[in-house]
């Protein structure tokens, strides 16, 4: 049994040992051996063999690329105004010997080296540069510290400034700042506006008041050649008529009443040649009478140069002043007609227009 036993107990110990001296190293890690407390080699991935009580592994590092967030720090700007700044880092190790060996705690070096470099760099700029240059700040903070982590196995990928909280008060003012400058823009685009749509408006109104001027231009001499053509045939009928002086008379006359129809007559004036109208009406019916008067004598049996039957009344002749006095009246009616229209006229304006006679 003893023998038995003792088997067992070296195969455990054998078992142990070679268990110890096998490493396993996962994809992206690295892990640095000590042999008797000195460094002799760094593990990559995969199957590694140490030898069992001489080779230990020291430290494990992850190769992937780490993200480190600092707290919010405050920082003076230029203008000793007083910000909280927060930053991200974005770090790989490149060389896990350094960053065991050059370096106690890395993640602590980075931070203060952080904090350093990112006071000294916004203590060279003002707020409002501060806020805006947010690009210059990360590619200068990104310069120094990698050159300073450089000698200690980490390169700095990235480096963002994930916030700048200024203090209330400059909250406070930077707000209405921003709420006054967006008020100006929209004093300045409503006030463009306006000057675009009275531009609009008042090219609107000239090209109107162009087309209405031509078309006005258009209709007055359309009216004109109208009117012109009009009076030409009138004259033309008249000439190739060869219209007598009755009836220029009589169409005087008949023009009369219309002398009357505008509401702003306030008088009416008569004509002199009124009764040179009325004149010619009645010379013109007692010429024809004075005509007929030759063959009247002869329709009554009297012979050419034989004595006339005086005493005896001539009824061709009384016809013929008949027909005057007619037409001295018609004349005179016309003329009263005419008055009566400009005192009606009158009364609708409201002013009694009274009619006179020129010589």
């Amino acid at each position: 049994m003893e023998p038995t036993i003792a088997l067992i107990i070296l195969a455990v110990v054998v078992v142990a040992v070679a268990l110890s001296a096998i490493r396993i190293v996962p994809q992206a890690r690295a892990y640095n051996i000590e042999r008797f407390g000195r460094y002799t080699r760094t593990l990559g991935p995969g199957l590694n063999f140490l030898i069992p009580g001489v080779d230990r592994v020291n430290t494990k590092f992850d190769l992937r690329e780490q993200v480190f967030t600092s707290r919010p720090q405050p920082v003076i700007t230029e203008d000793n105004l007083v910000v909280n700044i927060d930053t991200v880092l974005y770090y790989q190790i490149t060389q896990p010997k350094a960053a065991a060996y050059e370096v106690a705690n890395y993640i602590q070096a980075i931070d203060q080296l952080t904090v350093t470099t990112l006071r000294n760099v916004i203590g060279s700029m003002d707020l409002e540069r501060t806020l805006t240059s947010r690009e210059e700040i990360n590619t200068r903070l990104r310069g120094v510290l990698d050159e300073t982590t450089g000698k200690w196995g980490i390169r700095i990928n990235r480096v963002e400034i994930k916030a700048i909280d200024p203090p209330p008060t400059i909250k406070e003012a930077m707000e209405k700042q921003m709420r006054a400058d967006r008020d100006k823009r929209a004093a300045i685009l409503h006030a463009e506006g306006e000057r675009q749509a009275r531009i609009l408006k008042a090219e609107g109104a000239r090209q109107q008041a162009i087309l209405e001027a031509q078309g006005d231009q258009q209709a007055a001499i359309l009216r004109a050649d109208g009117e012109a053509q009009a009076i030409e045939r009138v004259f033309q009928a008249v000439h190739t008529n060869n219209a007598d002086a009755k009836l220029l008379a009589y169409k005087y006359l008949e023009t009369l009443p219309s002398l009357a129809q505008g509401e702003g007559n306030t008088f009416w004036v008569i004509p002199g040649e009124l009764t040179e109208a009325v004149k010619n009406v009645s010379h013109a019916f007692s010429g024809n009478a004075s005509q007929e008067e030759p063959s009247t004598e002869k329709e009554d049996g009297g012979t050419p140069g034989g004595p006339a039957q005086i005493g005896a009344p001539d009824p061709v002749q009384s016809s013929s002043a008949q027909a005057a006095a007619d037409a001295a009246e018609a004349a005179e009616r016309a003329v009263a007609d005419a008055r009566d229209d400009v005192r009606r006229a009158g009364a609708r304006t409201g002013t009694t227009p009274e009619p006179r006679e020129e010589d």
